[in-house]
Order: C-alpha cells, then sequence, then structure tokens
C-alpha cells in the first residue's frame, strides 16, 4: 500500500491564482494592454466574415443567374471564391509582418 506524502503548499494572491487559471496573465506585470492589437483583430473578423459571405453568396447569386440550376459549376464558384478570401487574408497578413519588421529596424 502506497504511503501518502504531504505536499508543501505556497501561499499565493487571488492574482496568481487567476493567473494559473487564464494563461498568459501575470499579476506581477499588469501593463494593462492588449496582447494582441485591436486592428488585428479587426481584419480576422473581417475575413471571417468574407470566409462566411463569399463563398455562400457567390454560389446562390450564380446558381440561377448565371449557371442555369447547374450546381456544379456554382458550387466550383463557390470554391475559387473561398480559395480568394484565403490567399487575399495570407497576403495582407505577409504586408503586416513585413511592415512590423520595417518599422523594427528604422528604431533601431
Amino acid at each position: 500500500m502506497a504511503t501518502r506524502r504531504p505536499v508543501k503548499v505556497e501561499k499565493t494572491t487571488e492574482k496568481e491564482d487567476i493567473a494559473t487559471i487564464i494563461p498568459g496573465t501575470n499579476p506581477r506585470n499588469d501593463t494593462k494592454s492588449l496582447a494582441v492589437p485591436g486592428s488585428v483583430i479587426a481584419k480576422l473578423l473581417l475575413f471571417t466574415m468574407a470566409m462566411v459571405v463569399a463563398p455562400l453568396g457567390s454560389y446562390f447569386l450564380t446558381v440561377n443567374t448565371v449557371f442555369s440550376g447547374n450546381t456544379t459549376y456554382a458550387g466550383a464558384t463557390a470554391a475559387v471564391m473561398a480559395n480568394v478570401v484565403l490567399i487575399t487574408y495570407v497576403l495582407v497578413a505577409m504586408a503586416e509582418d513585413t511592415r512590423d519588421q520595417e518599422e523594427a529596424k528604422k528604431s533601431q
């Protein structure tokens, strides 16, 4: 039968307890700033909405107007639109990353 050994318990504050629950928070370093800039969150939300709206919209707009009920071509158009949104997101992210690197070089 195994014996139970006592575990040392350190006294912590409430902020430190919360920091163990919420990753990325440090009670000793309260800077009151966001970990991710608001512009990045706005771009992510914009492209998320575009990823939903563009393929569905293109499908339903083209299925009866352009392709006369042919759902295969309308589905292909929706897939192309999803890829266009994805590629645009990657290009915008790359442009933002290079802009950040250029600002870091200028500050040095």
